[in-house]
């Protein structure tokens, strides 16, 4: 059975640059990778929300793993996102994601078709039950239209490769809940939504899967390993000063607002696939603002 990924700090949920005719641009991707190894991050998460990966063939899935896992080369924990709504998918995902190397595999609760108490437990367990690496709960019901309830969740803290959960609930009561029924298990909780950041690590937290690590990861490494390591005025001071920064970045839908900010700061990751497309004028001019202000660009 797989070991435990007991990864702290900052993990980031890497967005997928493009070239301007959509294909993905894997020289890019390369060079994002390298940048988060130089910038400290602690882990790295692929074809997630942020990458745009719903817009993905299976071929691109596998083309960003196998690439991903090539470059990381171990120096980094590599996790790949097998979640589908279809149960058998994320198997046959899961399992090929395996064999290309990743150190872990992510697993949204199933979407749009939902699922009873039972079928979502099953729905991951039997998915973490089929491959030898540690998996991470997805529970994001902003996307999902479902929340894995808490005793859902405990239930699947008992497994022995499931990992802990991405918690994108933006439930500060639910979080609490969910810490005090696993507060005695080998189970970490990452936050999912970079503004409670430092708030769920209050409650026993083990860091974040960042979107605004994309942009700034030395910063929110730095800020998790602050309160990590006892330095909690400094983690709460971050926390609170890039707080309207962290706020723009979901002025618009997800990745939208992160690879815009990118583009200002020239790092230079393209465009989008729809039916994601541009922000507003308004809100581009809210977010370049904000960072002028903080000196970023």
């Amino acid at each position: 059975m797989a070991g435990r990924f007991d990864v702290k700090g900052s993990m980031v949920a890497l967005i997928t640059p493009f070239h301007e005719d959509g294909s993905i641009n894997y020289e890019k991707l390369e060079e994002l990778l390298e940048f988060h190894i130089a910038n400290k991050t602690d882990g790295i998460l692929v074809l997630g929300t942020t990458s745009e990966s719903p817009t993905f063939t299976w071929e691109e899935d596998y083309e960003i793993v196998k690439l991903s896992v090539e470059v990381c080369k171990g120096r980094v924990p590599l996790i790949a996102n097998a979640g589908s709504n279809d149960t058998r998918t994320s198997f046959e995902k899961a399992k090929r994601f395996t064999d290309a190397g990743v150190d872990a595999l992510l697993c949204i609760s199933p979407y749009y078709n939902k699922a009873n108490k039972r079928g979502l437990y099953h729905h991951i367990a039997d998915v973490a039950d089929s491959v030898d690496v540690p998996v991470i709960v997805y529970n994001i019901p902003g996307r999902t239209g479902v929340n894995i309830p808490v005793d859902v969740m405990t239930e699947l803290a008992k497994k022995d490769n499931i990992a802990g959960v991405k918690e994108a609930t933006g439930d500060m009561s639910y979080v609490a809940k969910l810490a005090k029924a696993t507060m005695d298990m080998d189970f970490n909780i990452w936050s999912g939504n970079d503004d409670i950041t430092i708030p769920m690590m209050a409650l026993g937290g083990s860091g974040t899967i960042s979107v605004w690590a994309n942009l700034m990861p030395a910063k929110v490494h730095e800020m998790t390993w602050d309160f990590l390591e006892g330095r909690t005025q400094q983690a709460i001071k971050t926390q609170l000063e890039y707080m309207t920064l962290i706020n723009d970045f979901f002025i618009e839908v997800n990745p939208i607002p992160i690879k815009e900010a990118m583009n200002m700061a020239g790092m230079e990751v393209g465009g989008f696939r729809m039916p994601l497309c541009e922000m507003t004028d308004e809100n581009r001019a809210t977010l370049k603002a904000e960072m002028q202000k903080l000196g970023i660009i």
